[in-house]
């Protein structure tokens, strides 16, 4: 099982494969929120999302032989571009497999950095097979996008990051797909702050994660659409359930009618 030495074993493994994002301060949702609000800048990583740090941890702990074999991997966008990216950068032959209504950038900044990108099925979990079956038939290493203890530390750097920006936050907010992030995230936190609330955000249509922690089990859910495509995943991973437990039994509150206070010095 993860802990926490993972997580900062993976911070000094990511050392000048990814940016330390800067948190910046944002008026407009302290002001909406009537709480001191900082954004975590991972769009200026360079594939665009946080995604980098666990496919780069992974890719970094791969035996010479599974690194001379390849790497597969299933993604609606910016796990496949992660994993061409720092794929690319370390010599490894890459295969990713989209759905066919992967935006067309995606799929063409893969290519970019030259990863064979094969569009199979009308959903995540459908290129999830096929991948699946690649990476077997071709004997390929498959780089899971949130299911591996590899990744979840990797995501889990952002967590030390945030700590030391923002040393006296009382919450901190994080998107919920598969439960990558919000795992390693929980973790690297809860770990140094026990007090800090860790609060996930699912789609509405698609809350695979809160319902697995109210039951205890990982069911699969009924394909529904949401704007938030990134997140649409029907069935958590079996691995990211237990560092997401560590973070479930906070309970949520209104926020603060205060006006909030002004940053007392600018991020960088």
């Amino acid at each position: 099982m993860i802990e926490p030495a993972d997580v900062a074993a993976a911070r000094k493994r990511l050392e000048g494969a990814i940016y330390e994002t800067p948190c910046a301060y944002s008026q407009t949702l302290s002001e909406l929120s009537g709480a001191r609000c900082f954004v975590k800048l991972e769009n200026l990583q360079m594939t665009g999302s946080f995604k980098e740090r666990g496919a780069a941890n992974l890719l970094l702990q791969l035996e010479p032989a599974e690194a001379s074999c390849g790497v597969a991997a299933a993604s609606a966008g910016n796990h496949g571009l992660a994993v061409a990216f720092h794929a690319a950068r370390l010599g490894i032959r890459a295969v990713i497999v989209m759905p066919e209504w992967a935006p067309l950038i995606k799929v063409t900044s893969a290519r970019r950095h030259g990863a064979e990108v094969i569009l199979s099925g009308t959903n995540y979990d459908e290129a999830y097979g096929c991948a699946r079956h690649i990476a077997t038939e071709r004997g390929l290493t498959f780089v899971h996008p949130f299911d591996d203890d590899r990744v979840i530390a990797g995501q889990g750097t952002l967590g030390l990051e945030l700590l030391e920006q923002c040393p006296d936050m009382d919450a901190v907010v994080v998107p919920v797909g598969g439960g990558g992030l919000v795992g390693g995230v929980a973790l690297a936190i809860k770990a140094a702050r026990p007090e800090v609330r860790v609060i996930g955000v699912q789609a509405e249509s698609l809350d695979a994660m809160k319902q697995a922690l109210a039951t205890g089990t990982r069911a699969t859910l009924a394909p529904a659409s949401t704007i938030a495509d990134g997140i649409a995943v029907r069935q958590v991973g079996e691995i990211t359930l237990a560092p997401t437990r560590s973070c479930s039994c906070s309970r949520s509150r209104r926020p603060s009618s205060r006006a909030p206070a002004p940053p007392r010095s600018p991020r960088s």
